[in-house]
């Protein structure tokens, strides 16, 4: 047996997976994120710890399964979430600062003015923004009392989710962190594989508070027998988006996977190189086994279900996003409507914040069935946008895309991806694929399973193979990029009547 924690923005789930990859049993508690100003959001340290934990022996009881049989521990979790903590009590300074928190947007303003983004770039693949960890440690340390000092002392811990959660199960024996979640930090060098001096030093973070960085498939100590009745040992560790490409068995270069959520996160294995982005993707780790550290490009949509959810709540053309599939199937095609949904600018490779939503090709025989089409259509071109940037900085072609999250029921919207790729998409059985890539790497790094087993584990429930003709996609996708153009700047130029 593994039992995976998969620690959310949301909820605290643990799984625990058989030999054969199959889900025995969960536990699952809501978290409670709390928003103080505009703009903020923090979650309670000792409920993500509480959270998490109570879950885990729920799983574990409601299997029946002996303590003792449990061979391993793989965790997964929120990124970019930052916490820091007493070495001697465990007692957390100040609430975490959630991933989607934007109080260091003027730190890292700042940062771009001293011109250090290239550098940060170059050295961690990332751009500078407040989403990643580093600034949110920072403004811990300059807005704590004491707390600098404190940190200089030795005497406070600092970590990602992962890193509170190892230091919690192991009763404070280990405190580590993965190279995926080290990846999102803004401080850890891709190249030398180490935190880099200068990066600490320009944003004033002391060493001795940050964990070791260890491989994603390794040892992270031994959760302590008062937790679950048996010592069990903890063997995998990964960022939840990672561990979702792992767990779509993307271990291929080439292999890539997209999760419909309110937005789309997008990653592709690019193997054993670290690819610099010239379109503004991040370049981060997949995961680390062995001696080996294998690399992604990562991009995101900014609007995918929430286009969805749009049309429902906005417009009131559609009963729920499940209805939105049989209301675009009322008509054979979107005839020419293109809604590009800009609600909060563009992300990559446009990269436009002032671009707003827009809908193209009306006419008077414009249906409510053809703007449903059409939205569910941009979800797919924006997913090629990203991926095309993808191909083009990997110098590599996709090799088919694995998908998971919400929308992947709608058989319509999978079809038009497939056929807007001119790429086989491929439907896996498995929902919850974080919970599943840190169980499969625990699995694998305990010597339970080989590699040749993994690809068997998540199969694939339907492929769906591209049924356009190429001349007809690239006509399509050409109306789409000439809509997008249209949108951009478009706040600018409100803003000049």
């Amino acid at each position: 047996m593994i039992l995976s924690l998969d620690q959310g923005t949301t909820s605290s789930r643990a799984i625990l997976f058989d030999q054969e990859a199959g889900m025995v049993a969960q536990g699952q508690y809501d978290i409670k994120q709390s928003f103080p100003r505009p703009g903020w959001v923090e979650h309670d340290p000792e409920q993500i710890w509480e959270s998490q934990l109570a879950a885990a022996r729920d799983a574990i009881q409601a299997s029946s399964v002996a303590p003792a049989d449990i061979s391993a521990i793989g965790i997964t979790n929120q990124r970019e979430t930052a916490l820091i903590w007493d070495r001697k009590t465990g007692e957390p300074v100040y609430p975490a600062i959630v991933w989607q928190d934007r109080r260091t947007a003027p730190q890292c303003e700042e940062i771009k003015r001293q011109g250090l983004a290239r550098e940060i770039a170059g050295k961690t693949g990332l751009v500078v923004d407040a989403y990643f960890s580093a600034t949110k440690l920072a403004w811990i340390l300059d807005h704590v009392e004491g707390s600098r000092a404190r940190a200089e002392r030795g005497e406070l811990l600092a970590g990602t989710v992962d890193t509170w959660l190892i230091w919690k199960l192991t009763g404070g024996a280990v405190h580590a962190t993965d190279v995926t979640n080290a990846s999102r930090t803004m401080l850890y060098n891709l190249h030398e594989r180490i935190w880099d001096d200068q990066l600490i030093q320009e944003l004033n973070i002391p060493r001795a508070m940050l964990p070791e960085v260890r491989m994603s498939g390794g040892d992270f100590g031994i959760a302590d027998s008062r937790w679950f009745g048996a010592e069990i040992p903890i063997r995998s560790v990964l960022g939840d988006q990672q561990a979702a490409l792992f767990g779509h068995t993307c271990l291929e270069a080439g292999s890539a996977k997209n999760t419909y959520g309110t937005g789309c996160f997008i990653l592709m294995n690019t193997g054993t190189e670290a690819v610099t982005s010239k379109h503004g993707l991040l370049t981060t780790v997949a995961w680390g086994m062995g001696d080996e550290l294998y690399y992604a490009l990562e991009g995101s949509v900014f609007v995918a279900g929430a286009a969805v959810q749009w049309l429902h709540e906005g417009l009131g053309l559609i009963d729920g996003p499940a209805d939105s599939e049989q209301k675009a199937a009322e008509v054979e095609d979107s005839e020419g409507v293109v809604v590009v949904p800009a609600f909060t600018g563009l992300g990559a490779p446009y990269w436009d914040m002032y671009a707003r939503g827009a809908v193209f090709g009306l006419t008077r025989g414009t249906t409510a069935g053809h703007l449903v089409r059409a939205t569910l259509e941009a979800l797919a071109f924006q997913s090629r946008d990203v991926i095309g940037a993808m191909e083009k900085d990997a110098g590599m072609p996709l090799t088919g895309l694995r998908v998971d999250g919400g929308a992947v029921r709608n058989d319509l919207l999978m079809q038009f991806q497939a056929d807007i790729l001119g790429s086989t998409v491929t439907r896996t059985t498995y929902a919850e694929t974080t919970a599943l890539g840190a169980a499969l790497l625990a699995g694998l790094t305990s010597g339970i399973w080989s590699r040749e087993q993994l690809e068997s584990f998540n199969k694939a429930e339907r492929d769906f193979e591209p049924r356009m003709d190429g001349e007809e996609r690239e006509q399509r996708y050409n109306v789409w990029k000439d809509a997008v153009e249209r949108t951009m700047g478009w706040e600018k130029h409100e803003a000049r009547h």
